[in-house]
């Protein structure tokens, strides 16, 4: 099975980007694991580890009588997540490097998770079947991935940030194969022959001075902005990038508006 290159890539400002990321994503990952009957005591893989936010987040449920395998292709993200566990102190967790797709797993685990990692693939429905070879009969498959698709809402409308939405989703059409993965779970568990999954739908919402959504939003176009360069989205220096967050926080606000950031779809199914 073959991944599709990552495009925001792996650079010391995408780690920060996907740690700032998943300290937004926590309360929806928490709500997937447990939905998911993650207990104490149990064995999870992570697939697709990333710097290591949702195996630190199962080795908390978990706990130290518990395990968490965590695998990632890329040597710079688990290093991170290696020295994020040690400081931690979680001594449960195993961080491996390899291709989550080609891993040879033995049908050990309670729990197989992945978040953004179904989006990236070039064949979702082969890493659905890899996720559920880690798992134990009555055991469980879970993911939680990122609608990429069309802009995120604004009310009152607020151009700057349908703009924003509407580029960086662009930006990610322009080489993420399956961006609409999240909302075809229940197509891909079925063709992988595993059960329907359970799902369920999440939106993270914001507005005001503080909300965290104006520096996700200016740090992920950050990111993937030369891509946006090089498919003739945007011309070189059209953008101001440092200056974006607080663009949108004025605009935002200026109007009491309320946003709304890009849909999370989760499902899990045991087996």
């Amino acid at each position: 099975m073959v991944e599709d290159a990552y495009v925001l890539g792996h650079s010391k400002q995408e780690l920060r980007r996907l740690i700032l990321q998943a300290e937004n994503l926590r309360p929806i990952t928490t709500r997937l694991l447990r939905d998911a009957g993650l207990e104490p005591g149990m064995r999870v893989v992570d697939l697709g580890c990333g710097v290591g936010d949702v195996a630190l987040l199962a080795a908390e449920i978990v706990g130290p009588t518990g395990t968490v395998i965590a695998i990632d292709r890329n040597t710079t993200a688990i290093i991170t997540a290696r020295a994020r566990a040690s400081a931690a102190g979680h001594a449960n967790i195993e961080f491996i490097e390899g291709n989550v797709g080609e891993f040879v797993a033995s049908g050990t685990c309670d729990l197989a998770i992945g978040r953004y990692v179904l989006v990236h693939q070039s064949d979702p429905v082969a890493l659905i079947r890899a996720a559920a070879t880690h798992v134990r009969p009555g055991g469980t498959v879970a993911f939680h991935e990122v609608f990429l698709v069309g802009t995120w809402w604004s009310y009152p409308l607020i151009g700057l940030w349908q703009q924003t939405s509407e580029l960086i989703n662009r930006a990610f059409g322009s080489v993420v194969t399956h961006p609409d993965a999240g909302t075809r779970m229940i197509e891909h568990f079925q063709n992988a022959g595993l059960p329907q999954p359970t799902l369920f739908s999440e939106t993270p919402v914001g507005g005001g001075p503080d909300s965290p959504l104006y520096r996700w939003a200016a740090e992920t176009l950050r990111t993937l902005l030369p891509r946006a360069e090089e498919v003739g989205l945007v011309r070189a220096g059209e953008i101001d990038i440092d200056s974006l967050e607080d663009r949108l926080r004025q605009g935002v606000t200026a109007v009491h508006g309320q946003i709304g950031f890009a849909h999370q779809h989760c499902g899990w199914a045991k087996i």
